[in-house]
């Protein structure tokens, strides 16, 4: 289990408290603010590019939709993204490393040659051959079984998997090199002794001491996902209309910058969303190394 000494290293480091905040308010505001605010501003009105004011805080955009409004609900699916993805990352990359260091040998060399040879699959190319590929035949799949929100949703959901599948790679990594350190640990060798089963070795007594570890590449891994999804987003290539998320804001944004009219608010206001959320999550996984690793 978690060193309690890290714990309290955590609970210590200011940076930490402030990171935890910052991601609590934006993603409370995210998740709960549409619910407070009318639905309407979501749809066309007659104020387009409307500047910053009291009726809108962040202004409106060419259609005279409430900005704030489209940066709340933009933020749900980005967050959405994310920490799904990551959670799928988490997965196979932990299940992935924890195998591959444990069993050692031939398994061990054969599983890292293939993190290597996905290693050196691009990234934008296996997203856009997904969606391409599954897409449609989700979408079909879906409406046979009456799922709507999966019909509206199949682009997000495909997102999601693709985006955690290439991932997971760095944390499978770290995993393994975690595990061929302490499988050699005299726990290991008394649980093999008392006639422990190798599954119980890997999650009863490996896994609790990479709890740690796991962590801090978790809370690196959520903005790596947010990124790549915000990439893709911004080309045109991931979220489509009438969805959006913060990747889709910023390209509205930078389109309606011109040497003539600078409409700043599209673009600021996402930007300092996703920046905001971005930064507060490097500086938590940080305090997480700081505290577990305090050597490093």
């Amino acid at each position: 289990m978690p060193d309690p000494r890290a714990l309290r290293r955590l609970v210590r480091n200011p940076a930490a408290w402030a990171s935890a905040a910052v991601l609590l308010v934006v993603i409370l505001a995210c998740v709960a603010g549409p619910f407070f605010l009318p639905s309407s501003l979501g749809e066309p009105g007659p104020n387009q590019y409307a500047p910053p004011s009291w009726e809108h805080p962040f202004g409106t955009d060419l259609n005279g939709r409430d900005q704030l409004y489209r940066v709340l609900t933009g933020g749900r699916i980005s967050l959405l993204v994310g920490l799904c993805g990551a959670a799928v990352s988490l997965v196979i990359g932990t299940t992935w490393g924890l195998v591959a260091g444990y069993a050692g040998g031939k398994t061990d060399a054969w599983m890292m040659r293939i993190v290597d040879v996905l290693y050196s699959v691009p990234r934008l190319i296996f997203i856009l051959i997904a969606i391409n590929a599954f897409n449609a035949q989700l979408q079909k799949f879906a409406s046979g079984l009456g799922w709507e929100w999966l019909v509206q949703s199949s682009r997000i959901a495909i997102l999601i998997v693709t985006l955690g599948v290439i991932e997971w790679l760095t944390m499978a990594r770290i995993v393994r090199g975690q595990v061929l350190s302490l499988k050699s640990r005299q726990f290991v060798a008394a649980a093999k002794v008392l006639g422990q089963s190798h599954s119980g070795i890997l999650f009863r007594h490996l896994l609790p001491n990479l709890v740690g570890v796991i962590l801090i590449y978790l809370t690196l891994t959520i903005p790596a996902v947010i990124i790549d999804e915000s990439f893709l987003s911004f080309l045109g290539l991931g979220i489509q209309a009438p969805q959006a998320s913060w990747g889709s804001l910023l390209a509205d944004g930078a389109g309606a910058i011109n040497p003539l009219k600078s409409f700043w608010w599209l673009l600021v206001f996402p930007a300092a969303c996703m920046s905001g959320s971005l930064l507060a999550l490097n500086f938590l996984g940080d305090a997480l190394r700081d505290a577990f690793d305090p050597r490093g």
